[in-house]
């Protein structure tokens, strides 16, 4: 079920021969640039056409406290403690990247200057949320928690509702659990077109955030010159790389774990050892059997499912390196070691008992990942994604004494004769 690529020898660039699955970008951006114009020009009533073309269309764009509360009290009280006690895990997390990003610093820059910065959270904040293949409850609370511990004043969610118009109730439960203050049942481009620019019924937001397909990951490119977005995820991604210490069954259920996301999941086994691969591929044959999107799980496998064979996991490590995975698991005897050698991943999972799952879930750190490579310049969505700073320059007339022929030197040195002017008027007796 995985396909083996021997790297043992090649010394060329393994991105050549691994997979990530194809997507005509052109064709989509084509699709995403009609949508976004007809929401911009026709607000809701064509929000609401673009969400009826391609998928269910909601009563109303707006999803009422109502509704909201009801869905809440379908949730059984078990799902309903589950996740509370993720929010309340992603809130620690969380916090403590807010303690250590968010303090203002001043400092000297000599008699009678000052310099520094303040920080402000934006206003408001949209969350895109997906919701055709699956409800994710989840990714309301990793995209709406950390918005608020930035301190944004309001916090919208977007969500493709089901077949019957409705956004699913434990998605509905998160968005009570995260404190979101809008939610509205649109999901694709004409979400994010929704959110950029406005309409009747959705006020424009100030930043964008959270996972989508192709449309909406174009939709973001389309409008970040207008707003800011955290990122271009594509079809999430795993990379295992592991040696003989390795639990086969463990390997078999990760990858199958990440392939039922998306038929366009890329799965990679990265290891020195061939036994570890024939077992694996075993073990993926039962796991296989048994899931429940078993379609959607066999043909990401088929289509990107790859069993790398390299000479030694220090080998390993350059080729995961290369990929820049969202998701990287170390599953191999010296694991713990082995974290200071990656340097592109989204996430590391250390240890055969860290999967995947536990990072999308429960483990507290957040699950909107860089993918598609971008890992070798992104970061994971964080508090910092919502707050923006400002510099802040404050001089005396003694600071500028001490700084003003540096700057009359720089200026000349430029042909910006009215930059050292600027300064000479306030230094004339």
């Amino acid at each position: 079920m995985l396909t083996v690529v021997d790297l043992r020898g090649d010394a060329g660039d393994p991105l050549a021969r691994l997979p990530r699955a194809a997507v005509d970008r052109d064709l989509a951006r084509q699709t995403v640039q009609e949508i976004i114009a007809a929401v911009r020009a026709g607000g809701d009533a064509a929000a609401l056409e673009q969400q009826e073309r391609f998928g269910a269309r909601p009563p109303s764009l707006r999803v009422d406290a109502g509704a909201i509360e009801a869905a809440r009290a379908s949730c059984s009280d078990k799902l309903l403690d589950a996740i509370e006690l993720a929010a309340e895990r992603i809130k620690q997390y969380h916090e403590r990247q807010a303690a250590e990003e968010r303090a203002p610093f001043w400092r000297t820059g000599g008699e009678g200057a000052w310099v520094g910065e303040e920080t402000r959270a934006v206003a408001r904040a949209g969350c895109y949320v997906p919701g055709g293949r699956a409800a994710y409850p989840s990714t309301v609370l990793m995209t709406a928690l950390p918005a608020k511990i930035a301190g944004v004043g309001s916090v919208a969610v977007c969500v493709p509702p089901a077949s019957d118009g409705a956004v699913h109730p434990a998605t509905l439960a998160a968005c009570a659990a995260a404190g979101v203050d809008e939610v509205y049942a649109i999901g694709g481009a004409q979400a994010i077109a929704a959110l950029a620019y406005g309409t009747e019924s959705v006020p424009p937001v100030d930043v964008i955030v959270g996972p989508g397909n192709i449309y909406v990951t174009l939709a973001k490119h389309e409008v970040c010159m207008d707003v800011g977005v955290d990122g271009f995820a594509g079809p999430t991604e795993v990379a295992i790389i592991a040696d003989d210490s390795a639990p086969p069954a463990f390997i078999a259920a990760d990858l199958v774990a990440q392939a039922e996301h998306d038929p366009l999941a890329t799965a990679l086994l990265i290891t020195p050892s061939e036994p570890l691969v024939a077992a694996v591929s075993e073990a993926l044959e039962k796991e296989v059997a048994s899931c429940a999107r078993r379609e959607d799980v066999e043909t990401a496998l088929h289509g990107q499912g790859r069993a790398v064979l390299v000479e030694d996991l220090d080998r390993a490590i350059e080729v995961a390196n290369a990929f820049a995975p969202e998701h990287l698991e170390l599953v191999t005897a010296d694991a713990a070691e082995r974290v200071t050698q990656v340097r592109d991943a989204g996430a590391i999972f250390v240890g055969a008992y860290s999967p995947v799952a536990l990072g999308d879930y429960v483990a507290g750190t957040n699950h909107v990942l860089p993918t598609a490579g971008t890992a070798r310049f992104a970061s994971p969505l964080r508090v910092s994604t919502f707050v923006k700073s400002t510099a802040v320059i404050a001089f005396e007339r003694a600071g500028l004494d001490i700084v003003a022929p540096v700057l009359v030197q720089i200026a000349e040195a430029e042909g910006l004769d009215a930059h050292a002017r600027a300064l000479r008027i306030r230094l004339e007796p």
